[in-house]
């Protein structure tokens, strides 16, 4: 099962949306505090929809309280700084992908002491970065595609009907 990690997310609307999308891949979501709103907050319960209560939701006090926790996790960040590619790791099945807050992204101190797993997602030169459950659905798809969908439904029903009558 995949992993996704927000340290210190700002916008409860954003938090939502990447609960209801971790709940459409079964993913786990990991909240590293401090949040900048309160969970019950109606905004992250109108974007996660009627699915919250679906989500497998792990909150930590800081990023050494989520280390202690989940000591031997492979973290991917996802940052505009990074030298590669997020289509240029694989991402193996049980793997977490982690992402900064809305205003500041990882902060640097992290992001040097994980150069190696550190990974963007390509833009133009005068964006500054994308919105954060965008990137989230962008790298975790493709960490999907590369574990074959890991049991998810890959395949639609269309219902043929006669539009000619």
């Amino acid at each position: 099962m995949l992993n996704i990690v927000l340290h210190e997310p700002e916008i409860p609307a954003n938090t939502g949306n990447i609960g209801r999308t971790c709940c459409a891949t079964g993913t786990r979501l990991h909240l590293i505090e401090p949040l900048g709103f309160v969970l019950t907050d109606k905004t992250v319960k109108r974007a996660g929809m009627d699915y919250w209560d679906k989500l497998e939701v792990f909150r930590y006090d800081d990023w050494d309280d989520f280390k202690a926790k989940n000591p031997d996790a492979k973290v991917y960040m996802a940052t505009t700084k990074a030298k590669k590619t997020h289509t240029q790791v694989n991402y193996e099945p049980d793997c977490y992908i982690m992402f900064g807050k809305e205003s500041a992204g990882i902060p640097e101190e992290i992001l040097v002491d994980n150069e190696e797993n550190c990974v963007r997602i390509p833009m133009g030169h005068d964006i500054r970065s994308l919105n954060l459950s965008n990137s989230v659905a962008v790298i975790l798809y493709e960490a999907l595609r590369q574990n074959d969908f890991l049991g998810l439904e890959t395949e639609g029903n269309l219902h043929r009907l006669n539009w000619k009558e």
